[in-house]
């Protein structure tokens, strides 16, 4: 068993310093930085390896919780990084509140073309993003925008998982390594439903109420008026004791939900994806 630690230390170590050489080869790169588990791993590991040669574009748009923006400025502060922050209004992409299945594709798209105007501008020609190879398994579009616009995936170049990235991330004292996965609001609205910016603020407060009350992981999907709650099954408890239910449950309706449910089958991530399945 012993033996087995050391080989998996030594094959996740080898892992990174594939990607510190992965970074090197690129000499300058602007980090697309969201705060998240895997971009904050990419953004330290970038300006550890290059220095003042790495720096971060964070975009603030209405599918990402203001938290997260925050935390992201803390974060470049504290870590003394250069970061650029693009606000952009995505209800004005062409074809994005439509949110049709291709739509993350879209959306990824025009950021990113975003991204890449304002990276060159400064003197960057490479982009990071902070994919990794959990990400290639599920119906995800929006890597064919990031394939179509050149933008490097150094995670996945190093063969990282996002176990290996929590792992090394609790090394590096990086405070995201336990933190729970989130991912763009608009993910939340089942395909064809209008997405709307008083809806996604809607999902937001949902969200942050299910953070405040200190659920691990979670989603709060929207169907029409609607809200179905995914967290991990070894909450339910937690959740279905009668003062969280009813705290919750009129909390969601005061944010404009008709019902409120709890999906029995528990947290997926790209859970909307099933209804593409055939």
């Amino acid at each position: 068993m012993m033996k087995a630690s050391i080989e998996s230390q030594i094959d996740l170590h080898l892992k990174k310093t594939k990607l510190e050489e992965y970074i090197r080869s690129l000499g300058k790169v602007a980090v697309a930085f969201s705060s998240g588990v895997d971009s904050t791993f990419l953004l330290k590991v970038c300006h550890d390896t290059l220095g003042e040669d790495a720096i971060a574009i964070t975009m603030k748009t209405v599918s990402v919780p203001e938290r997260e923006l925050e935390e992201s400025i803390a974060f470049c502060e504290k870590e003394g990084i250069k970061q650029l922050i693009i606000e952009v209004d995505q209800i004005a992409i062409e074809g994005f509140e439509d949110n049709s299945p291709d739509r993350c594709y879209i959306c990824k798209r025009a950021l990113f073309s975003k991204m890449v105007s304002v990276a060159e501008e400064n003197g960057f020609a490479h982009i990071a993003e902070g994919s990794n190879t959990d990400d290639m398994g599920d119906y995800r579009p929006g890597m064919k925008a990031i394939s179509e616009l050149g933008i490097k995936s150094p995670l996945r170049e190093a063969g990282l998982s996002k176990a290996d990235i929590r792992e090394l991330s609790k090394e590096l004292g990086l405070p995201t390594w336990n933190k729970p996965s989130f991912a763009c609001l608009a993910t939340r609205f089942v395909y064809g439903e209008k997405i709307t910016v008083e809806k996604l603020r809607m999902i937001e407060l949902a969200e942050q109420r299910l953070m405040d009350l200190g659920f691990s992981q979670f989603r709060v999907r929207c169907h029409g008026d609607i809200a179905r709650i995914e967290i991990e099954p070894e909450e339910f408890e937690k959740i279905l004791s009668s003062d969280t239910a009813i705290s919750i449950n009129r909390y969601l309706h005061e944010l404009g939900f008709r019902y409120v449910t709890l999906d029995l089958g528990g947290y997926v991530t790209g859970s909307m994806n099933k209804a593409l399945e055939k």
